[in-house]
């Protein structure tokens, strides 16, 4: 059974850096793309960062391009998500997820929650002074 178990979240001041740490367990076949998404109160789950597993590029939403970085060691079984510069409107519940299948993909993008079919439990990032 794939467990995907966030953590690193809190509460840190506009401009500050918090890294957030995804670590994965339970893998019996490949994964298309590891991700990380998040929702704000009152929006909807939006994708973040992901790393697509067969070459390992990484996309971004255009919001968080240059000041957020994600990356993955395998020998942990673990991705992260680095975050600086962070704005007020970072704040939301942040969530990895994995895609295993390119079909899915395919129909609903890289970023898409569609594409998603394991997910954590969340940690909340609140960015506040």
């Amino acid at each position: 059974q794939v467990q995907l178990a966030e953590s690193g979240g809190g509460l840190v001041q506009p401009g500050g850096s918090l890294r957030l740490s995804c670590a994965a367990s339970g893998f019996t076949l490949d994964y298309y793309a590891i991700g990380w998404f998040r929702q704000a109160p009152g929006k909807e789950r939006e994708g973040v960062s992901c790393i697509r597993s067969s070459d390992i590029t990484t996309y971004y939403k255009d919001s968080v391009k240059g000041r957020f970085t994600i990356s993955r060691d395998n020998a942990k079984n673990t991705v992260y998500l680095q975050m600086n510069s962070l704005k007020p409107e970072d704040t939301a519940v942040y969530y990895c997820a994995i895609a295993t299948s390119g079909l899915q993909i395919g129909i609903h993008g890289l970023l898409a929650p569609k594409a998603y079919a394991y997910w954590g439990q969340g940690t909340q990032v609140t960015v506040s002074s």
